[in-house]
């Protein structure tokens, strides 16, 4: 999405990449001062960008420029779960991994007292729906993308597209962000990236982000294990990367950690160094977990170009 696109008041749109399937024109100031209302209709569950108040602007090639605020959310998000079950099933995995990022985001954002992206210290409500949404996903992903498959909807995949779509919308807008979302950000900068999906990048954010933390063997076993049974991306190597890419890397640490960026939304400080070292052991700790689980290796993507 360029920077100068127009936004509409209703909106469909697949969403595949960048999460900027707000339409083609969004209510600014004036329609807000006119009471304009507007509806957010997502004919795939691929982001949690459909209930917010914000859209992502990207430059042609896909790299990120800046968060866009709007005055008011949606008054209405519809989405008919048949269109989600006959679109794509990497278009649901794409929302799965956008929105596992949600509780690990908002865990970090409420222990620093950081301000969310509605602005404002974050909720136990915004807090609590962030876990919810995790939840859920890690209960009915597997089933609701069989679903999916066989182009068929099942409660699995109706309570899936909810926890995609509405409890991580509401969850990552009044739960905050923090560096899994940064990181993805950065992604964009790497032409190697290009074509992914917004949620494959942020997923590499995501298993990095718990590097950073430091957090528990078990925890990060079970992030790698589920989110490659997903289908998600959690070594380099399947974002078109290497360890030895040092310079693409520091260019992705270096946008990751500007002064905007939500990475500083965490409980501690981090350094593009920290990133660059964080990046560079998920490819042998994810490769080493998967191996030690009996599952598939790392495949290799390539950007179109």
């Amino acid at each position: 999405m360029g920077p100068g696109l127009d936004f509409s008041s209703t909106s469909t749109g697949r969403g595949g990449a960048p999460p900027t399937v707000h339409g083609t024109r969004h209510p600014g100031e004036e329609d807000h001062a006119t009471g304009i209302r507007w509806v957010s209709v997502p004919t795939v569950a691929s982001t949690d960008a459909p209930t917010s108040a914000l859209a992502v602007v990207y430059t042609d090639e896909g790299e990120f420029i800046e968060y866009r605020f709007f005055p008011r959310n949606p008054d209405l998000v519809l989405i008919d779960t048949q269109l989600v079950a006959n679109a794509p099933v990497q278009f649901l995995v794409a929302g799965i991994g956008d929105a596992l990022a949600t509780w690990i985001e908002a865990r970090a954002s409420a222990k620093a007292a950081a301000t969310t992206m509605a602005g404002g210290l974050a909720t136990q409500a915004g807090t609590a729906l962030a876990e919810l949404s995790w939840r859920i996903i890690h209960e009915n992903a597997l089933s609701a993308l069989d679903a999916v498959r066989d182009g068929i909807v099942t409660p699995a995949l109706e309570s899936l597209v909810e926890a995609n779509t509405l409890l991580s919308g509401l969850g990552f807008e009044s739960g905050g962000l923090a560096a899994a979302h940064a990181i993805h950000n950065g992604l964009t900068a790497a032409p190697q990236t290009h074509g992914l999906t917004h949620g494959q990048k942020v997923n590499i954010g995501s298993l990095t982000q718990l590097v950073l933390e430091g957090a528990p063997r078990a925890e990060i076993e079970d992030f790698v294990e589920f989110t490659t049974r997903v289908g998600l991306p959690n070594t380099l190597t399947e974002i078109g990367l290497s360890p030895d890419d040092t310079r693409a890397l520091e260019a992705v640490a270096a946008a990751a950690t500007v002064e905007s960026e939500t990475i500083h939304s965490m409980p501690f400080p981090v350094t593009a160094d920290d990133v660059v070292a964080a990046l560079t052991s998920i490819e042998r700790l994810s490769r080493s977990i998967r191996a030690e689980k009996g599952l598939p290796e790392p495949v290799e993507y390539e950007a179109a170009h």
